[in-house]
C-alpha cells in the first residue's frame, strides 16, 4: 500500500482480481503461452497490462457527472440481465471493480457491456481523455458557443466498456485483437486495452467508454466543416494504426465513435484487423502494365475466344484471399479477391462513409453477396471502369444487366440527385465541389493510385482552414 503526497489518499496495488485466472491447465493456449511485451505473465497465469499500473500520484477528483446517461434507469431486458449475471459469476471479481449497467452492442464475436469504474481512482488511467491530468496528447477543439458536452467535464463516475469475446472465436483471433490493441495504445484517436481477463474459455477486454452519439442521429445536418473536422479525426486515428502497418478491415459509421458537439471520435473494434501482407501472395495488381498484358493474354479467358463460359476441365487453382469486412464498406480488390492487400481498403471503407454524409443516404451500399456487391459498384462506376479494375487482380469482370451502363455516374452527379439538387442550374458549391475531388481520391478503383491515410490528412480538403475556433484542433502527430 502506497500514500497520495498530494492527498494522503491510500492507492493498493492491483489486486488478484485483475489477473486472467486459471482453472484448467489446458487452457494456456487460449491467449498464448509467447512472452511478449503486451503481456506479464506470473505462475498464476495473471497478465496485467501496464499502462494500468496504480500511480502514486494520482489525485481523487470529485468533479460532477459529466456523462448523461439516463437510460441507466431504464429497465433491462430479462435476457441481458441473465448474461450479466452469468458474467459476473464467471468473474467473480467484477463485482468488487465494476457496476454492470446495460449491455450497448453485440456482434457476430462479441458483445459489449456499459459499466462503472469503481476503483478508477487507484489507478493511473493515462487512457482517459477526458482527463487533462493524464492526456497530454490530444486536446479536444473549444466547445461552440451555446454547446454543452457529453466529455468537456471529469467524468464521475467513471466508465468503461467490457467486451465480452464469445468462445467460438479463435484464440488466435482473440490473441491478435488484444496485442494490437495494446500495440496502438499510444494514439489518443484510437480505443486503447486498459486490461483483459480470462477464466477458463472466457476471454473479457475492458476499454475505455467513449461518450458518443448515434452515425444516424447527426449525418444528415452535417456542414461541409463539420465533415473536414470529422475526417480529420478519423484519418489521424488511420495515419497511426497504417504507421504500423497494421490493416483495420472493418471501418464503418459504428466503430468510429464520435461526439459531434466536442469534435471528438475514437477508432475502436480491431477484431479483424491484420498486420499488412501477413497473408500476402503475389497479385497482378502490383505488376506493370507490360506484365499484366502480357499474363492477361496468356490466361483462360482470352484463350477461349469468342465463345463466352467457363472451361468444361478448369484446372485452374480456386482464388482464396481475405474477404473479411462488413458489407458495403469493402474495396472492390476485397470482392476481387485480391491477394495482395494493403491499408488502402480502409481508405475506401473511410470513402464510403464520406458518400454516406454527402448523399444523406445510409446504407449507401446495401448488398447481401459479394456479387450484388459488384453490381452496386459496376451501376455506380460503370462496368467499363469495373472490368479495368477486375483486369488489375487477373479477374474478368462480364455482365449483360442492362440497367448497367458503360460509363456510370459522376459521384458529383450521385451527391446531386441524392440531395435533390436536380433543378437546371442547381450545383455544388465551392466546398462541395472540392468534398467532391477528395472523394474521389478515396473511391479510386486502383488500390495503387488510391489517397494513402497520410496523404488524406494533406489534401486540401482536410488542410482547409474552418474558422478561428477550429482551426485550434490539435491532431495527433503521426
Amino acid at each position: 500500500m502506497m500514500s497520495n503526497p498530494t492527498t494522503g489518499t491510500s492507492l493498493t496495488t492491483r489486486p488478484n482480481s485483475f489477473a486472467i485466472h486459471d482453472d484448467d491447465q489446458h487452457d494456456d493456449a487460449l491467449l498464448g503461452t509467447q512472452d511478449t511485451d503486451m503481456m506479464e505473465t506470473s505462475d498464476e497465469k495473471e497478465v496485467q497490462y501496464r499502462n494500468r499500473q496504480p500511480d502514486p500520484t494520482s489525485e481523487v477528483e470529485a468533479e460532477d457527472d459529466a456523462v448523461s446517461d439516463s437510460s441507466e434507469d431504464e429497465p433491462i431486458d430479462i435476457n441481458v440481465q441473465i448474461d450479466m449475471d452469468k458474467l459476473q459469476e464467471v468473474f467473480p471479481s467484477f463485482q468488487q471493480n465494476y457496476r454492470l449497467i446495460k449491455r450497448i452492442g453485440e456482434g457476430t464475436f462479441s458483445t459489449v457491456y456499459k459499466a462503472e469504474d469503481l476503483r478508477y481512482e487507484s489507478y493511473a488511467n493515462s487512457w482517459d481523455l477526458s482527463n487533462p491530468s493524464q492526456n497530454t496528447q490530444w486536446s479536444p477543439p473549444p466547445i461552440k458557443r451555446g454547446a454543452s458536452s457529453t466529455s468537456s467535464k471529469q467524468n464521475k463516475p467513471r466508465y468503461v466498456a467490457i467486451k465480452k469475446i464469445y468462445v467460438t472465436s479463435s484464440p488466435q483471433r482473440i490473441l491478435n485483437e488484444l496485442e494490437l490493441l495494446y500495440e496502438l495504445r499510444d494514439c489518443a484517436t484510437v480505443c486503447p486495452l486498459i486490461t483483459a481477463f480470462r477464466s477458463t474459455d472466457q476471454v473479457v477486454a475492458i476499454l475505455p467508454y467513449f461518450a458518443h452519439d448515434d452515425f444516424r442521429n447527426y449525418f444528415r445536418q452535417m456542414t461541409v466543416p463539420d465533415i473536414r473536422i470529422y475526417f480529420r479525426s478519423l484519418f489521424s486515428a488511420l495515419a497511426y494504426v497504417h504507421k504500423a502497418a497494421i490493416i483495420h478491415r472493418d471501418i464503418k459509421p459504428t466503430n468510429f465513435l464520435y461526439d459531434p458537439v466536442a469534435q471528438r471520435g475514437v477508432l475502436v473494434d480491431f477484431g479483424l484487423a491484420e498486420r499488412e501482407f501477413v497473408d500476402y501472395k503475389h497479385c497482378m495488381c502490383v505488376d506493370d502494365a507490360d506484365q499484366r498484358a502480357t499474363k492477361l493474354h496468356n490466361s483462360v479467358g482470352i484463350k477461349t475466344g469468342p465463345h463466352r463460359g467457363y472451361p468444361r476441365n478448369d484446372t485452374r487453382p480456386s482464388r482464396r484471399a481475405n474477404r473479411a469486412g462488413t458489407r458495403g464498406f469493402r474495396a472492390p480488390e476485397v470482392l476481387f479477391k485480391c491477394t495482395a492487400q494493403s491499408c488502402k481498403i480502409d481508405v475506401w471503407s473511410v470513402g464510403v462513409i464520406l458518400l454516406t454524409i454527402m448523399t444523406r443516404r445510409f446504407p449507401f451500399f446495401n448488398s447481401a453477396d459479394d456479387v450484388e456487391g459488384m453490381i452496386e459498384l459496376s451501376t455506380l462506376f460503370g462496368a467499363k471502369r469495373m472490368k479495368q479494375a477486375g483486369l488489375l487482380h487477373g479477374v474478368m469482370l462480364e455482365t449483360d444487366i442492362p440497367t448497367i451502363g458503360a460509363s456510370g455516374f459522376t459521384l458529383a452527379r450521385i451527391v446531386l440527385w441524392s440531395t435533390c439538387k436536380t433543378a437546371p442550374g442547381q450545383k455544388l458549391s465551392d466546398e462541395e465541389q472540392l468534398a467532391i475531388k477528395f472523394l474521389e481520391r478515396c473511391l479510386d478503383l486502383d488500390p495503387n493510385t488510391r489517397i494513402s491515410a497520410r496523404e488524406a490528412l494533406g489534401h486540401e480538403f482536410l488542410t482547409e482552414p474552418i474558422d478561428e475556433m477550429e482551426e485550434a484542433l490539435d491532431l495527433v502527430q503521426v
